[in-house]
């Protein structure tokens, strides 16, 4: 009954159209890229701040938990699907305005239905000066979905949560708080000054089930007037301590502002195709004679990486100067790309293959994207590797869930010390080769100290007992790497008992404030806690 009653309860503030409860909605929503078996009990469908507090405040009357998703494509990490069984989706879509923009202060205040194509044209509509950063996730994904669970993408800005301010947060409670400078009235430095005064909250509400979050200030960053891409590539493993070593000193110094992605030979031959079931034979892993064979044909490196130069025109041409100076002898290929040469690669694609037998057209393939996204344009192209163990075309309307893509990340961080990226290397390809899986691999030297790797466990779930095996393989992974060190920065519904490894201080503060504000546990239970099941 009391199910029944909170159902009418929310009708009443959202309307009934607003509250999904079919069969066919709700098996959507409990479909990730690997195994779930949770039950949602109906999906909310607010459309502002005023009617999250009011779903949140019949959720503790009725004692009937509620899961925040922005837009849902978590993918890798759950998706839609909440941490435990018998919760309600609070489905936060609806919230898609973007509330306030200033160009001469470089930033933009959004809510968490906004998503990276929205904001991309909405910049490009103004014929706005600034970029945003983009991840290579959907162009549909949220702005405040990623932010909120840290990650990153590829300018300068590409630490997203290290350039936001100002949260509006609504507590488990159901009441409203604004972080920083919001909490005064009419305060001028509300979007700009993130520390405000006295304690500092807004980490609290990331990765957390503290509350959810209904706006967000974020930072653009100014278009440079000029912008080359590099891109670069060894041959072999044993050159990948010293290739990172190299780089570090560049972005340890400001040479290299932004983000640069280090992506194994698997990674690279993901992005440019499904796996090659004829070629292989029909055998997994991939054999290494067929990776060398499209390596061969593709001119790609066993680590192929790639970062941006921003700045002035001197500045960007001493940068690539240091960066030749700081790769010479250490890689096999060195290039650099702006817009102009863009442009003349793709007039020059057929001759250059007529005349050097190499597949320059699949690599452009490759390539524009990634350049894109170092100029902050939003991509679909990097979705197309979720299907890559699929034997199935993929289909123009891309949708890892629906179309059982078998996806699992796991993203351990490490010094940004070439060793660190060896010895991470080692376990995850002998741990993954071992469960019969492609250890597809991208390092990132996300800060000036900071390596943040992504491992990708790709399969086809429509094969009888790969759901079973990759979660073998990505819990056997997981042990080697934290028993080694190795911790990650972002954990999935299925692997949040990590957290259970922390100290028990740490742990027992985050409870004490978790049944502070949320009292009843309504708001995300088992999210980012090392106590499942309670």
């Amino acid at each position: 009954m009391g199910e029944i009653s909170a159902l009418e309860a929310w009708s009443k503030i959202l309307g009934k159209k607003n509250i999904l409860s079919e069969n066919s909605a709700l098996d959507d929503a409990q479909t990730a890229t690997f195994f779930t078996q949770q039950q949602i009990r109906a999906i909310l469908q607010p459309a502002n701040c005023q009617e999250v507090q009011e779903c949140l405040k019949i959720a503790n009357q009725f004692g009937i938990a509620l899961y925040p998703i922005s837009r849902g494509k978590n993918w890798g990490y759950g998706s839609r699907v909440p941490v435990q069984d018998g919760c309600a989706l609070l489905d936060l879509a609806r919230l898609n305005q973007i509330i306030d923009f200033d160009e001469n202060l470089a930033y933009v205040t959004v809510e968490p239905g906004v998503t990276q194509r929205q904001l991309y044209q909405f910049l490009q509509k103004r014929s706005s000066g600034l970029w945003m950063d983009a991840t290579g996730s959907s162009p549909d994904s949220s702005l405040i979905g990623n932010t909120m669970e840290r990650g990153f993408g590829h300018t300068p800005y590409g630490d997203h949560f290290a350039h936001v301010c100002g949260l509006e947060v609504v507590l488990p409670t159901g009441e409203c708080v604004h972080t920083g400078f919001g909490r005064f009235p009419d305060a001028k430095a509300a979007s700009l000054y993130r520390w405000g005064v006295g304690p500092y909250l807004d980490g609290l509400f990331s990765q957390s089930n503290f509350g959810v979050v209904t706006k967000m200030t974020m930072w653009l960053m100014p278009a440079p007037e000029s912008f080359q891409a590099f891109y670069f590539s060894v041959e072999t493993e044993s050159q990948l301590a010293e290739l990172v070593n190299a780089l570090r000193p560049l972005r340890l110094n400001g040479t290299i502002k932004s983000a640069v992605h280090i992506g194994n030979d698997y990674k690279v031959l993901a992005g440019i195709r499904q796996y090659p079931w004829q070629e292989a034979g029909g055998k997994t892993p991939l054999p290494p004679e067929v990776m060398a064979d499209f390596a061969k044909a593709w001119d790609f490196g066993t680590w192929n990486g790639s970062g941006g130069l921003y700045g002035t025109r001197k500045q960007v041409a001493e940068a690539r100067r240091l960066v030749k100076q700081a790769l010479k002898g250490k890689v096999s290929k060195l290039q650099f790309l702006d817009d102009r040469k863009l442009q003349l690669a793709q007039k020059l694609a057929k001759p250059y293959r007529w005349a050097t037998g190499l597949n320059l057209p699949e690599m452009l393939k490759l390539v524009r994207p990634v350049y894109g996204l170092m100029k902050g344009i939003p991509t679909e192209s990097q979705l197309k590797s979720t299907y890559w163990r699929k034997q199935s075309p993929i289909p123009e309307h891309m949708n890892p869930d629906r179309d059982s893509c078998g996806l699992i990340w796991c993203a351990p961080v490490a010094p940004l010390d070439g060793q660190h990226a060896v010895a991470i290397n080692q376990i995850v390809t002998e741990t993954l080769t071992a469960h019969q899986l492609e250890p597809q691999i991208s390092m990132t030297m996300l800060t000036e100290r900071c390596l943040g790797c992504v491992v990708s466990i790709a399969y086809d779930r429509d094969v009888v007992g790969e759901d079973e095996r990759a979660m073998a393989g990505y819990e056997d992974l997981t042990l080697k790497l934290t028993q080694a060190g190795y911790y990650p920065y972002r954990l999935g519904i299925h692997s949040m008992e990590i957290l259970a490894q922390a100290e028990d201080s740490y742990q027992d503060l985050l409870e004490r404030i978790k049944h502070t504000l949320d009292p009843n546990q309504v708001l995300a239970p088992g999210r980012y806690s090392g106590k499942q099941g309670e």
